[in-house]
């Protein structure tokens, strides 16, 4: 059996830094080949780091690695794509957090997952473009489910198959939509009529290899979408606070 060899490149996306010791960083990457890893920054907190404005957070870099005992080292970055512009406002800012914050959450370490990072690196073009980008996160949220294996049904009852007539309920233990008869007796908070079953179904639908549909979540198709990503994560991700604090100021 062949060994790998100690020094590779990646391209990857920064979800986040931590610091270790007085100079270094611990930063999670999704990179393209290998998924959800972590590795060392070394040096990076220092004034005349090279690396250190390179691996800013959620910019995608082609970098240089050479594999250590317990953590990777980077040790070198070219900037591919740069996304800061589109995050320094507070409603962009807030929505790559959550992005961000999910991905790491979900994904496994050191599992490749292309259509994962795929997904992220269009979430990120999509969130430079959009005046609006707190409402990327309900599409990213479902497509990010079906990629994981998780995607909620929505085009018959999850329970017992049938079309839906008027409106359907999320069913979140089911995995998917039920009908009137089969609802759960505590899913009339997350009731939807006839047209937000049409948008939560639009949202969930697959890429087709052309620009993505400009669809956007209705409130209550949105409360489904958010239920289910809780009820699989077991616990509302932290930085979705900032959205709410945005939405209600």
């Amino acid at each position: 059996m062949s060994t790998p060899e100690r020094t590779y490149k990646t391209r990857a996306i920064v979800l986040r830094a931590r610091n270790l010791g007085e100079a270094d960083k611990i930063y999670t990457l999704f990179t393209q080949e290998r998924g959800k890893i972590d590795a060392v920054g070394k040096g990076v907190r220092r004034a005349n780091s090279r690396l250190a404005g390179k691996l800013e957070f959620m910019s995608e870099a082609a970098l240089t690695m050479h594999r250590g005992r317990n953590l990777d080292i980077i040790t070198g970055a070219e900037i591919g794509r740069e996304h800061w512009n589109a995050i320094v406002a507070p409603a962009g800012f807030a929505t790559a957090h959550v992005i961000a914050e999910l991905v790491d959450a979900f994904c496994e370490l050191d599992l490749a997952m292309p259509e994962i990072y795929a997904l992220l690196r269009g979430v990120l073009r999509a969130l430079g473009a959009s005046n609006a980008p707190a409402g990327l996160v309900p599409r990213f949220q479902l497509r990010l489910l079906g990629a994981l294996g998780f995607g909620p049904a929505c085009d018959a009852c999850v329970r017992c198959g049938r079309c839906f007539d008027d409106g359907a309920w999320a069913d979140i233990e089911a995995g998917g939509l039920a009908c009137e008869q089969c609802r759960p007796r505590s899913a009339d908070a997350l009731a939807l009529n006839a047209a937000e079953v049409a948008n939560f179904c639009a949202l969930a639908a697959p890429p087709t290899g052309g620009p993505a549909p400009a669809t956007f979540a209705t409130p209550a198709a949105a409360r489904a979408i958010d239920a289910f990503v809780n009820w699989h994560l077991g616990k509302r991700p932290k930085s979705s606070k900032l959205l709410d604090d945005l939405a209600h100021a």
